[in-house]
């Protein structure tokens, strides 16, 4: 079994920011796992947030030994995206070793079309609005917010558009005070949901929070190892396959999420529709979906997802699973 290693480059469709700041590319890197005449494909984002990095990411991944599977794989690495694009790559190449697609091999039902959310990224309220009028036929949108000027942002987006659903993601941006302003305010603009108000590391105060405006765990959420931190403080949970290691945790994940009463977000970092391709097996009867990431690029992979009318459609063959 022979692993290989790729850092590729997508430029963005236009600059997008966050709280924590801005970006004009994508770097990912790109897992081929090969065995005989056959190659599995899987894709990666490192996230300096969570102390990853290009390079610290590809030695993890240089450091497995030349064979395993894939339940091996889980005790091998930790949960993050060096494990993701191995477990990933390991699917794929079983389904193309079997002529089985994943779902199968996974013991799901075969994948449908979603709705995907559409994310406009932090600028000016002036900005913001006409970004919104842009996508307003669009019908789910995420807003990204994290300011000290939200309320002029979220109301710019709804006047541009009226009639979409919309959720908001702070990015750990807010206090317990800015969500006791924000939330009526948000709640009366018909937003749905907002992901990470507080920051990971300070969220107890979601405990003691009237939350008016349901919450949804992402940067405090990785895999089933860190639910038992979120109850109590979270409705919901936005589950990417960069955080969880992998389809094999992003599935478990969800099974104990629900059973536990948690609502099902499924998102994605910013990459390619490598990346988003096993992510929509997880996102089948998923709340919400928002795995738009290759909208957001200037150009996507050969074989990309096919996007419609608001909805992504399961991956082709050739381009995993």
């Amino acid at each position: 079994m022979k692993i290989t290693v790729a850092r590729d480059v997508f430029p963005l469709a236009k600059a997008f920011t966050i709280s924590r700041g801005s970006r004009t590319e994508a770097v990912v890197l790109r897992v081929d796992i090969q065995e005989g005449e056959l190659c599995g494909h899987g894709e990666c984002v490192p996230y300096k947030r969570y102390g990853e990095s290009v390079e610290s990411v590809t030695a993890q991944i240089e450091s497995l030994p030349e064979q395993f599977d894939r339940a091996e794989l889980q005790e091998l690495l930790a949960p993050g995206a060096a494990r993701n694009a191995v477990d990933c790559a390991l699917w794929d190449l079983e389904a193309k070793m079997t002529g089985k697609p994943v779902w199968r091999l996974a013991n799901l039902d075969e994948p449908q079309p979603l709705e995907t959310a559409f994310t406009l990224s932090l600028d000016t309220p002036e900005n913001m609005l006409q970004d919104a009028q842009r996508n307003a036929n669009r019908p789910l949108l995420k807003i990204k917010l994290g300011t000290d000027d939200d309320i002029a942002r979220i109301e710019a987006v709804r006047k541009g558009a009226p009639n979409a659903r919309i959720i908001v993601d702070a990015n750990e941006g807010w206090t317990a005070e800015s969500y006791r302003r924000m939330a009526p305010v948000l709640v009366r603009l018909g937003v749905a949901m907002v992901e990470q108000p507080l920051p990971a590391d300070d969220d107890e105060a979601l405990r003691d929070l009237e939350r008016v405006l349901p919450v949804c765990a992402d940067e405090s959420c990785h895999d089933r190892a860190t639910l038992a931190g979120l109850k109590g403080k979270y409705d919901m949970i936005n589950i990417k396959l960069d955080k969880t290691g992998g389809l094999t945790e992003a599935l478990a994940l969800r099974e104990s999420a629900l059973k536990e009463g948690y609502r099902i977000m499924v998102g994605c970092m910013l990459g390619s529709s490598l990346a988003m391709a096993p992510a929509i097996l997880v996102a089948q009867g998923a709340d919400i979906v928002d795995l738009d990431g290759p909208l957001l690029l200037a150009d996507d992979r050969p074989y990309g997802l096919r996007y419609e009318e608001g909805n992504v459609f399961p991956p082709v063959g050739v381009l995993w699973g």
